[in-house]
């Protein structure tokens, strides 16, 4: 039976997670602690609101079709400032900006592949890349991460088919929060590499990396384009969610290809945006500091009040960006008792199966905690909750 494109995936796990909460009344005293969303809820800072201002009333070109590939001031900006940050040589040419990183990578897999190939993933994985890759006709090859949630280079090796065009990584990671070793990084490019296939790296969440200096020195190749495609978002550094701007760096016959996919679904990206990002990357500097250092507090507030769950057989499996990923001690799987946390305990989070396939078990144990939004007050009045919730507990494996 002939089924349509998006027939062929899931539902949109965020607005499947916020239908939870429909009919839902929280007790007084217990306000909603919201942890699914992966991105801040709060406005861009005050001065590129009215930077933005500024342009909306004085930029008449912000008010038109731009180039496809995006406005050239802000190619050059992160050209400048990606070269400075990883040692390497990136030029203008080799930047995209896009609606969003989400659209990067979509526009990455329409470059790569036909229907029929194949994509290596390691899991758990960001569902939207599934899901455009379901909708792609593009099979999604499981790399399963392991304990560590670091995948293995050479189980990735043994995964590669004829089929095989990429390997799509995520680090730091959504939905675990890890960040990639240098090495790791550095092993999957030289596979790819050697086997002539790409390897895609989003880095939405480098701004908040907890290491200093480059995370990576694939830049440094001189012949990095040959193989490597890295994609970023703006949302996140600069709180411009709402003007969808994100970026794609890879090679220049690459961005060729691109370009046809990016023109044919938004013509050019938000011109408005754009601008706002080429301002905060000049003037936020000190801010996006800040922002990091605040990110960074989260994350030790996570490992600081764990010991609360940890005494109710709660695991920390990972934790950094924006994410705590951990497992759960109950018998009841994960996107049950999400929804049962939203009525017990008045937190909405994602469930681990949200992130991998059907047949992978482990997801049913597992849960994601976002703390874009949750400060370490927020952060240790959740884990009071959870620590407080009784279901009947898993087996002992």
């Amino acid at each position: 039976m002939m089924i349509s494109r998006t027939a062929a995936t899931f539902s949109p796990p965020v607005m499947e997670a916020r239908r939870w909460l429909e009919g839902v009344t929280h007790p007084v005293g217990r306000p909603l602690l919201n942890v699914s969303q992966a991105a801040p809820v709060d406005p861009p800072p005050a001065p590129l609101r009215a930077a933005i201002a500024d342009i909306v009333v004085n930029d008449a070109d912000a008010h038109l079709y731009g180039p496809v590939l995006g406005y050239d001031p802000l190619r050059a900006e992160v050209a400048t400032q990606w070269s400075a940050d990883y040692g390497g040589a990136i030029s203008p040419a080799q930047v995209a900006i896009t609606s969003g990183c989400n659209q990067a990578f979509a526009a990455a897999i329409a470059t790569l592949c036909d229907q029929g190939d194949e994509v290596i993933v390691p899991v758990p994985y960001y569902f939207n890349h599934r899901m455009w890759m379901d909708m792609a006709g593009v099979k999604t090859v499981a790399l399963d991460a392991g304990p560590s949630l670091i995948p293995d280079v050479d189980a990735a090796a043994a995964l590669i088919t004829d089929r095989t065009r990429a390997i799509a990584i995520v680090s730091p990671n959504n939905p675990c929060g890890v960040e990639y070793p240098a090495a790791t990084l550095r092993a999957f490019f030289d596979l790819c590499r050697s086997r002539g296939i790409a390897l895609i790296v989003d880095e939405t969440y480098r701004d908040f990396d907890s290491r200093d200096g480059a995370p990576h020195d694939l830049f440094t190749d001189p012949d990095w384009g040959d193989t490597l495609i890295q994609l970023y978002s703006f949302s996140k550094a600069y709180r411009l969610t709402g003007h969808r701007v994100g970026a794609m760096i890879a090679s220049e016959a690459r961005l060729a290809e691109a370009e046809k996919f990016l023109d044919t679904v938004t013509i050019c990206p938000n011109q408005i945006g754009q601008r706002a990002a080429l301002w905060g990357m000049q003037n936020l500097g000190d801010w996006l500091a800040g922002e990091r250092l605040e990110i960074l507090d989260r994350r030790a507030a996570i490992t600081d009040e764990f010991p609360v769950m940890a005494a109710q057989e709660w695991t920390l499996l990972g934790v950094g960006a924006y994410f705590a990923y951990v497992q759960h001690p109950f018998a009841m799987p994960s996107n049950e008792l999400a929804q049962t946390i939203v009525r017990d305990a008045s937190a909405l989070m994602l469930p681990g199966t949200m992130f991998m396939p059907a047949e992978m078990a482990q997801g049913q144990r597992q849960m994601r905690i976002a703390f874009a939004n949750i400060d370490r007050a927020g952060i240790a009045m959740l884990f009071n909750r959870l620590s407080k919730l009784s279901h009947p507990l898993a087996p002992a494996p």
